[in-house]
């Protein structure tokens, strides 16, 4: 008996010690996590900034894949929120404040603890990625949160992995997102032609982008200095290609209402697509699959015997990559004109 007494006072005193331990830890706590991801912060942005899309990349659902999960009527944007019931209770969030692209604040509750802050933020990099940081912190850390996170090697330890792997899965999918494409071959059309302001030059695989670049910078810098009008978006009309050095001679135009007399000494000229009949392909996805675009266009003129006319091929870049953040949702029509 007495030994029993002696026992239960030993963890009793135990308990008190524990009691005391957890009651000393820091009542604030911060867990970060930082990752960069291959694609432009509008495009991540869009997909953490609705709730809907936590569930593809949630670490918490594939640990319990057992989770019910309940949106609000909004769950996109300032006031989106979202409830959950797990084997570890309940718990909500949901949309302080945004910046687009830039920012996002939530706010998470457990069951009927203080709740915590969460914070989202994506910096480009001067590569064209972006980095994407992932921040918790709360400043009145529940006693049974710090008891846990006691025993789990602090706040970091308990968090940070779900973080990880949140974030890990996040790069998956946006990635991915950005990597879709579809090519549609329209068959037998009739382009109903104008005028265009072009600069030429020469390029390869290495730097067709770059001279692209250079060149619509030019040609746009003019049109808003002369007040030009424009009557469509930018083309690229292909000179010459040669597919076994991967060069061409490229004129990259913009459109215009009327012929443009320009001076002699101008580098930029002033050209004229007729109305003409022409075989047209459309590419929904990264310039990058151009090249199969291409070899699908020509082989769907080979397998049909169309004759192609002395009309230099074209394409048109019918979205603003500037509007549209995802390389997925480029639109670009391939026109080769036929007899």
């Amino acid at each position: 008996m007495k030994a029993l007494k002696y026992i239960l006072f030993l963890l009793l005193i135990a308990i008190i010690g524990i009691a005391i331990y957890i009651a000393v830890q820091p009542n604030a706590f911060e867990v970060k996590r930082e990752r960069i991801i291959n694609a432009p912060a509008a495009v991540i942005y869009n997909n953490v900034i609705d709730f809907k899309n936590w569930k593809d990349w949630s670490a918490w659902l594939e640990a319990d894949p057992t989770m019910e999960i309940t949106y609000g009527e909004q769950t996109k944007g300032v006031g989106g929120y979202q409830s959950w019931i797990d084997k570890k209770g309940t718990g909500n969030m949901k949309t302080l404040a945004t910046t687009p692209n830039v920012s996002i604040e939530h706010e998470m509750q457990f069951d009927d603890y203080e709740p915590s802050k969460i914070n989202w933020s994506f910096e480009p990099t001067s590569n064209g990625k972006t980095k994407v940081t992932w921040k918790m912190n709360n400043d009145k850390a529940p006693f049974i949160f710090k008891g846990i996170a006691a025993f789990s090697g602090g706040f970091d330890n308990m968090i940070g992995p779900d973080f990880e792997r949140g974030l890990e899965k996040l790069d998956s999918i946006v990635v991915e997102s950005t990597k879709k494409f579809n090519i549609t071959i329209e068959g037998i059309k009739e382009y109903g032609g104008g005028f265009y302001l072009y600069k030429t030059t020469n390029a390869n695989n290495a730097n067709i982008s770059v001279k692209m670049a250079q060149q619509y910078g030019v040609l746009m810098s003019y049109i808003g200095q002369n007040n030009i009008q424009m009557a469509g978006m930018p083309l690229t009309v292909y000179n010459e290609m040669n597919n076994e050095t991967g060069t061409i001679i490229m004129s990259n135009g913009i459109p215009v209402t009327e012929k443009i007399d320009l001076p002699a000494n101008s580098d930029i000229s002033c050209g004229y697509i007729p109305k003409t009949k022409v075989l047209k392909t459309v590419l929904l996805g990264n310039y990058t699959n151009l090249p199969q675009a291409w070899a699908e266009t020509m082989t769907h003129l080979a397998k049909n015997v169309l004759e192609t006319s002395d009309i230099k091929p074209f394409e048109i870049y019918t979205t603003d990559p500037s509007q549209v953040p995802n390389p997925a949702d480029w639109r670009t029509e391939i026109y080769i004109p036929i007899k």
